[in-house]
C-alpha cells in the first residue's frame, strides 16, 4: 500500500513537468469540478498531504511559505516539502499502525477518530481522485493527459 504513494508523487511530479508547457491562463483558468483550476487542484493536494500527515505524528509541521504560493515552481518547492514530512512516516509504516487511533477536532469543534490506516488509504485515493481531473481537463483544452496507468510504471524505485 505504502508504494503507492511512490506512484502517486511519480505522476504528480509528471504533471508538474505536463503544466510546465501551459500558459498562465490555461494553468489559472476556472473550470468545472475539482477545486476550479488545475494550479488549484495540485495546491489542494498537497494541502491534503501534509495536513493529513501532520494528524498522523501530532505535531503541526508548517510550510512557511504556503501563502506565497503563486507559481508552478511555488507548488513543487511545497510538494517536495511535504514529502520530506510525509517519507519518514511511510518508511516507518507497520502493521502496528494500521490500527492506531487518531482524534482529530473539526473547526465546529466535533471531534472524529480515525484509524491510522484509514488515513494513510484516504490521502492515496484523495490524490488519484484529483489527477483524475487533472486528465479530464487536459482533454477538454485538447490535450493528452499524462498517464497514470500504474502497470507500466516503475514506482518502487526513486524518490
Amino acid at each position: 500500500m505504502i508504494d503507492l504513494f511512490l506512484y502517486n508523487w511519480q505522476v504528480r511530479e509528471d504533471w508538474f513537468e505536463w503544466c510546465q508547457s501551459l500558459t498562465e491562463e490555461e494553468l489559472f483558468a476556472k473550470r468545472t469540478g475539482g477545486m476550479e483550476s488545475l494550479f488549484q487542484n495540485l495546491v489542494h493536494v498537497v494541502d491534503c498531504e501534509l495536513l493529513w500527515i501532520n494528524h498522523l505524528i501530532q505535531e503541526p509541521v508548517v510550510y512557511e511559505k504556503r501563502d506565497a504560493i503563486q507559481t508552478l515552481e511555488d507548488i513543487q518547492a511545497y510538494s517536495d516539502f511535504t514529502k520530506t514530512v510525509t517519507k519518514p512516516v511511510i518508511d516507518s509504516w507497520n502493521g502496528e499502525l494500521e490500527d492506531q487511533v487518531v482524534h482529530i477536532t473539526g473547526r465546529n469543534g466535533n471531534v472524529r477518530s480515525f484509524t491510522y490506516g484509514k488515513i494513510i488509504r484516504h490521502l492515496i485515493s484523495h490524490e488519484i481522485h484529483h489527477i483524475g481531473q487533472l486528465s479530464i481537463w487536459a482533454r477538454e483544452i485538447g490535450k493528452k493527459p499524462v498517464s497514470s496507468d500504474l502497470i507500466v510504471r516503475n514506482y518502487r524505485c526513486g524518490l
